[in-house]
């Protein structure tokens, strides 16, 4: 239904694919990423430290100073590397945006990537966990519209659905814009995407359709900016059991001519079920799935939220 099919480029902290690049020449692999994910996406590694020039094993580092704007320092020798991060990650940066990533998988707890939570020692010499790793913050304030995570955070199955389905998402969206879409064509990414987005933030679907239905008034460049930032934002917003519930009772009102009394009445047990936490979503979305082929509803056959991502992944699975 939707185009899971197209592998994304992804960039991740080298150790957690198992490279051995930590200050003390181990890893972080993480087995999810390598094994599971990695079947779907062409990663893009990265280590600052040792693609800035230091070596395996080093002295381990740290964030002190002011928050907002730390230091990087050798935790030792107290050796400031902030100067020489900061010249690397520029050059590096400039190379990503050739890449065309689609999200950054961060290390996280790292003083150079760490998303968020990095220990920063301020002046009284008691670390709190209020920093953002050098490199990390640079790529954010580079790339403010790609989805980022932490390998820490993808543990959680909300969070990781949520950033996989927005990777998946700015994949499409990378395609679209990339290859300098038509007004035609982008009316018609929003119409597949509406349920998707409808599932995350309703009053930003409407938003975006507002934006589209005026597309002939606006110049492309503006249109393409404008419709981005209010599709990224709209997929940041979590899309809660009470929302896929509206989606899904949604959807099912294209069969109302369709389905006996019978069928309809176990439609909406299925969807209160997984309203209620009782069952996963994937029970309810196989279900309009299965109405879908057989009604050959065309609308909703072209729908990315019945599969925005690949169904190996299983990330619907939860309850």
């Amino acid at each position: 239904m939707s185009d899971a099919t197209t592998r994304p480029r992804i960039g991740v902290s080298s150790c957690l694919l198992g490279e051995k690049v930590r200050f003390d020449g181990g890893h972080k692999r993480d087995r999810f990423l390598t094994d599971t994910f990695g079947r779907f996406v062409d990663w893009v590694s990265v280590c600052p430290e040792v693609e800035c020039g230091l070596p395996i094993p080093r002295e381990s580092m740290h964030l002190s100073g002011d928050p907002e704007s730390p230091r990087l320092v050798t935790t030792k020798s107290n050796v400031d590397m902030t100067p020489r991060m900061k010249r690397w990650a520029k050059t590096r940066l400039a190379e990503l945006k050739e890449a065309e990533l689609s999200g950054f998988i961060f290390k996280s707890k790292s003083p150079s990537s760490g998303m968020e939570r990095v220990k920063v020692y301020t002046d009284t010499g008691m670390p709190k966990k209020v920093g953002v790793g050098i490199f990390a913050r640079a790529f954010m304030e580079h790339f403010p519209l790609t989805p980022v995570e932490e390998e820490g955070r993808l543990h959680d199955a909300d969070l990781r659905e949520n950033f996989i389905e927005r990777v998946f998402a700015m994949e499409r969206l990378r395609d679209l814009i990339g290859g300098r879409a038509s007004r035609r064509e982008i009316v018609e990414f929003q119409a597949r995407h509406k349920l998707q987005l409808m599932a995350h933030s309703p009053k930003l679907q409407k938003e975006t359709g507002r934006l589209v239905a005026r597309a002939a008034e606006l110049k492309p460049r503006e249109l393409y900016d404008r419709y981005a930032e209010l599709f990224v934002e709209a997929l940041k917003q979590r899309a809660t059991p009470g929302k896929n519930a509206n989606v899904l009772q949604h959807a099912m009102g294209y069969f109302r001519k369709d389905l006996s009394s019978d069928e309809r009445q176990e439609a909406q047990e299925h969807i209160e079920n997984y309203r209620l936490g009782y069952t996963p979503l994937i029970v309810p979305v196989t279900m309009v799935s299965h109405y879908v082929r057989k009604y050959q509803t065309e609308y909703l056959r072209n729908q990315t939220y019945l599969e925005p991502h690949p169904l190996e992944l299983k990330l619907r699975n939860h309850a």
